[in-house]
């Protein structure tokens, strides 16, 4: 019997003797649904190398649905006609007063945009340079939005792309246009080009070679970041579980059952001691379980999405109620690994399997119609391109992955970091957070492709056709309490998408709204400074509240929401026992490597 067909069939003793990251693809029986590798494979493969994975077609689409409705449309003619000369006039009327004296160019810049607030862009002719920058980024915002005819999508799409391609040439992206820059050179003779040079020649011979950035080393794992004490009780061909050492004298008997998202590794919710949430449950009196997954390659190419759903989600569920003796858990999942616990939560729920206590999710999205920038670019044209690259490596090479998240926030993550780096010459100190998204996974190319198509393009999950074992599961069965996270400024899983779990569900849903990003929302120990939270219950058959009116009803909270969190939890917990020990031979989960096992250090 294969591996996948071992975890399957829930016998941990059999899954646990396959070998440690070998690959899943051969054990298939059917023949995946991959294209042939022919010309036209080898021409998609090669254009979506060059573009970053963007579909050129898909762009082509956009623009050609916005160029012949605005052919047809006199009256948006004339209303960009006129913002055209009314910027010119507000540009030309600045330029007067601005030559000798200081003036804000800020007045049209979007509230996140922080290039221009500092004093020396208020002086001349710097204020000009800006304030023209911003008026024409306005103008081009104008003439792509709001055309009547043009698709939704395609409308988003057109300015985002607008705005990208603006942000490439803003001021403060040239040593002559920008003044802080200028500054710098008269202060220091030059030395911090020449130290940005070096910056720079020293990244493209890292991004080559596929080395860390600097000051990696100052992290390592399982030495600095992910040191939270535990035993990997469970290896799967896809999944490590880990098992955390109790904190406490006494635990609850139901254990939790984290499940990261596979796009990165899962230590970002045990980074530093500091911030570690694994830490923080242990030292609330809860017995921890840990998916660490696998890093795919090429061999792992027809790995499916059920397969992470088995020989992971299930198969760390198996682990935690063997070793406890527990007959039910706490699962959390996050991000897509959040998506992964509702399929396999309502799976479950289907199947008569009764072991869940309650469900967490942080950050994860189950309706996918308005999930944020990063979905504008999913359609067919654009899956195709991607599945050709794909099929090239077996894979989707982790630098597209986060060559895609880093263009959502281009101004923070590309555009700033470049000038303080390169022309500014200072390199950043690095940060656990920061260390811990240059580790990047690879996706393996059937899940991918199955996660875009069925998620993102058909919306399967929210509209009750995701199917598993051949059925379709929908997370209305669902009838346990519910904790959701979503966070303020999340640029992957905006909080609108998150919040409408409450449409799919009807259950006890505590909602949870957090400032900070993706990441930094949810990384939000308590002491950590600047941190606000709103939160929530809606009793099961309570009427829906829209998330507007829902963030306007409920005031923000000073501090951390993990408390409430774990408050939350123990409610909904037996009384507390002696903690279970670190594995169960006897179950056929004997210990074996220390956290954070081998799956996590795997390139």
């Amino acid at each position: 019997m294969s591996p996948i067909a071992l975890v399957k069939s829930h016998d941990p003793e059999a899954s646990r003797e396959s070998k440690p990251g070998g690959p899943i693809s051969a054990v298939r029986q059917s023949t995946p649904d991959v294209p042939v590798k022919g010309i036209d494979c080898t021409v998609h493969a090669m254009i979506a190398q060059a573009t970053g994975g963007l579909s050129p077609v898909a762009l082509a689409e956009a623009f050609f649905d916005w160029t012949m409705h605005l052919a047809f449309s006199p009256d948006k003619q004339l209303e960009i006609a006129r913002h055209a000369i009314e910027g010119a006039t507000r540009d030309f009327s600045f330029a007067q007063s601005a030559w000798d004296t200081m003036l804000d160019p800020c007045e049209r810049a979007l509230p996140h945009d922080n290039r221009f607030r500092t004093l020396s862009w208020q002086t001349f002719p710097f204020n000009i340079y800006a304030h023209n920058f911003l008026s024409i980024e306005r103008w081009w915002e104008a003439a792509t939005t709001n055309l009547r005819g043009v698709s939704q999508r395609h409308g988003a799409m057109d300015t985002f792309i607008t705005r990208q391609i603006l942000d490439t040439v803003a001021p403060s992206n040239f040593i002559a246009t920008n003044p802080q820059v200028i500054e710098r050179a008269r202060a220091e003779s030059g030395a911090n080009l020449l130290r940005g040079w070096s910056n720079w020649i020293a990244d493209a011979t890292r991004a080559q070679t596929g080395a860390p950035p600097p000051g990696s080393e100052a992290f390592k794992v399982g030495e600095v970041v992910a040191v939270t004490p535990g035993k990997v009780v469970h290896r799967t061909p896809l999944a490590e579980i880990i098992q955390y050492a109790p904190a406490t004298d006494t635990v609850r008997p139901e254990p939790i059952v984290i499940v990261p998202a596979w796009i990165m590794k899962y230590y970002i919710l045990d980074l530093s001691p500091a911030n570690s949430l694994v830490k923080f449950l242990t030292q609330q009196g809860f017995t921890v379980f840990m998916i660490s997954w696998k890093n795919p390659g090429a061999e792992d190419r027809d790995v499916d999405f059920d397969d992470y759903r088995t020989a992971g989600v299930l198969a760390a569920i198996n682990a935690a109620t063997a070793i406890t003796g527990a007959s039910k858990v706490h699962a959390v999942g996050y991000c897509l690994g959040g998506t992964l616990l509702a399929i396999a939560s309502a799976a479950m729920t289907r199947d008569g399997d009764d072991r869940l206590a309650s469900l967490s999710f942080f950050a994860a999205q189950a309706d996918f119609t308005e999930a944020g920038e990063l979905t504008l670019f999913i359609n067919e044209s654009q899956i195709a391109f991607l599945e050709d690259m794909m099929s090239q490596y077996g894979y989707l090479d982790a630098k597209q992955m986060a060559g895609a998240f880093q263009m959502l926030r281009s101004n923070d993550l590309i555009w700033s970091r470049s000038i303080q780096e390169y022309l500014m010459g200072e390199r950043s100190a690095p940060i656990d957070i920061m260390v811990w998204s240059t580790d990047t996974t690879r996706m393996p190319y059937r899940m991918h492709s199955q996660y875009l198509r069925s998620l993102f393009l058909k919306n399967n999950l929210a509209e009750g056709r995701f199917k598993v074992s051949g059925r379709p599961v929908v997370l209305a069965d669902l009838r346990l309490p519910i904790f959701i996270v979503a966070t303020e400024q999340d640029h992957i899983a905006p909080w609108r998408s998150v919040f409408k779990c409450h449409l799919l569900t009807d259950t006890e849903t505590t909602f949870v709204l957090t400032n900070g990003g993706h990441n930094a929302g949810i990384l939000s120990e308590p002491g950590h400074h600047h941190r606000h939270f709103r939160i929530a219950t809606r009793q099961r058959g309570e009427p829906y509240v829209d998330p507007r009116t829902w963030q306007n009803s409920h005031e923000p909270r000073d501090g951390s929401w993990w408390p409430a969190w774990s408050a939350w939890l123990a409610e909904r917990s037996e009384e507390q026992l002696a903690p279970p020990p670190l594995g169960n031979a006897h179950a056929g989960y004997a210990p074996t490597d220390d956290a954070p096992g081998r799956y996590v250090l795997m390139r």
